[in-house]
This record gives structure tokens, sequence and C-alpha cells, in this order.
């Protein structure tokens, strides 16, 4: 069986959701739209469709299935697609898979549960229940800062002996830099781990990550590449280079308190010529002054 890395490449986008800013409802025909950009640029080597970047917790499952078969549509085989199962209840999760699966979408990322904190076992029933309920690959996402709680290694290693199908994860490396590491401790040399924060991307790598999974790679999907391949080719101050100026720019995403950063990445994905709208509430928009910031490091790094 392929490794689901080389299948899904260094550079997974999670797609932004774009929504009408008169009415907030989903805007699909843009969705298309920056599914096709993100391709016809090289930016990608895979999609996400759905995950907390695409901000799921705002939407409706009818949203979202229409959102899945959309944008599988519009990427027309060209590069691989990841179903999104991110929800609350593990029966939502499994009913994702299943209808990506039917939609025949290449794998899913199955968020861990968020909100009720639960123990190690219940987290590991929920994937477990997962992986039992579709044959598609499946990629655990962990982000111990939304979920409340995070996957140790233990439970990792009891789900990827238990289910053949749960091959891969990707980890929210910037709440602790050093557990890629724990994870290959407890996991096959076939088992692929992806990067889930922009910042951690070289950190990752150096790990044993197959890359990452970028949304700030809407806007600055050839920097990432170009320090990627400077990385893997051996040129570490030269990827390191291109790493330090990346770095203000996705610090400042996360800039005047806002621990979720879509309102000021929309902002600067907007100011790219890409329409994806406003985040929907909770998530108040960028002000003016951030959206001159976002602009300021864009000319920065010669993408405006």
């Amino acid at each position: 069986m392929q490794k689901l890395g080389d299948k899904l490449g260094h550079i997974i986008i999670p797609l932004a959701t774009p929504f009408h800013n008169d009415s907030l409802k989903v805007n699909y025909d843009a969705a298309a739209r920056l599914a096709d950009h993100v391709i016809a640029e090289g930016k990608c080597d895979s999609l996400i469709v759905s995950g907390t970047s695409g901000e799921f917790n705002a939407m409706s499952m009818q949203e979202r299935l229409e959102l899945y078969r959309v944008t599988k549509d519009a990427v027309g085989g060209r590069v691989p697609v990841v179903a999104g199962a991110c929800a609350n209840s593990t029966c939502n999760v499994v009913r994702l898979a299943q209808e990506a699966e039917k939609l025949g979408y290449d794998a899913v990322m199955a968020l861990g549960p968020c909100y009720c904190k639960p123990t190690q076992q219940g987290g590991y029933l929920h994937f477990a229940h997962v992986a039992q309920s579709t044959s598609l690959p499946i990629m655990l996402y962990n982000i111990p800062i939304f979920m409340g709680f995070n996957l140790e290694k233990e439970t990792l290693g009891r789900l990827v002996e238990n289910f053949e199908n749960i091959v891969a994860i990707k980890d929210e490396a910037g709440i602790n830099p050093t557990q890629m590491s724990d994870y290959r401790q407890v996991v096959p040399d076939d088992f692929t781990i992806y990067n889930g924060d922009d910042i951690m991307v070289l950190c990752g790598l150096a790990q044993g990550a197959a890359g990452v999974v970028s949304g700030g790679s809407i806007v600055i999907g050839k920097l990432m590449r170009k320090m990627i391949n400077a990385f893997v080719n051996g040129d570490v101050i030269g990827a390191r280079k291109i790493h330090m100026d990346l770095d203000p720019l996705f610090k400042a995403f996360g800039s005047n308190g806002r621990l979720n950063p879509i309102p000021l990445w929309k902002a600067a994905i907007n100011l790219c010529g890409l329409d994806v709208g406003l985040p929907r509430l909770p998530l108040e928009p960028a002000t003016q002054a951030e959206i001159n910031i976002m602009r300021s490091h864009l000319e920065r790094l010669e993408i405006l």
C-alpha cells in the first residue's frame, strides 16, 4: 500500500470556506475557484475540505456535504482531496467519513473529540468508531488547543496497532514541538505524520514529518514549497532564511489576542484577490488596522 504521505505530498492546504458578505451564506462558486487557484498555481500537493480552517464548527451538516461535492468536482482528480471529518460528536464524524467515501474522497481527516474533554479511552473509542465506519485511509487530527485534550503516544500506538486504515496524524506541533518524536516511537516506519502549524514546519521536518497542513500556503504557497525543497535538498541555511521571512506573517495571523487566526488569514487571502468573504460569527472580521498590517507583510514578501 502506498504511504499516505507519498500520496498527499509535502503541502496540504486546508481550504477556507468562502461566504457571501451580504448574507454569509456559503459561496460555493468561490469555493470552486479557490480550489482551482491553489492547484493551478502549484501551491499545494493536496487539499483538505471543511477542516478547522474551513470553519466547520459554524456550518450545518448540509452545507458541509454540499461543499464536499462542489470542491471534489472542481478539483477533478488533479490532486488528492481529504475530507475534514470534524465535529463535536462521534456520530457526526462517522457520517462525514461515510459521505466522503461515497463521493470518492482519497482520505479522511478525523478530528479528535472536542468540547467534551474525554479521557484517553474516550478518545480511543471515538477514533475506533470512525475507523470502523469507513475503508478510507484515516489521518487523525490532534489539536489540543481546541479539543481540550491531547492524544498521548500510548493511545496513538493502540489505535495504529488495532486499525489498519489509521495511517497518519496531523499534529498541532505548536502545542508541544517535541511530540512528533514521541509519536514516532510508537508507530511503524510507513506511518505518516504531518505538522499542523505553519510556524513549526522546519521543526516538524527535522523530526520526520512528511510535510505540513498549511493554511498560510493559500497566500505564500510558492515560498512554502521553496523552503521545504531547500530543507529536503540539504540547504538548511536557505530554508531557515525563508522561514525567518515568513515567520512575522504567520505570527501576525494571531495578533491582538486572536487565538483563532481565521479572520486575519481570510483578510490576507482577500487582499490577494481571492474572494473568501468574512468569517462567520463568533469570529469577528479583521479591522482596517489589521488589514493594513496584513497588506504590509504581503508587500514585504512581494506577494502583492
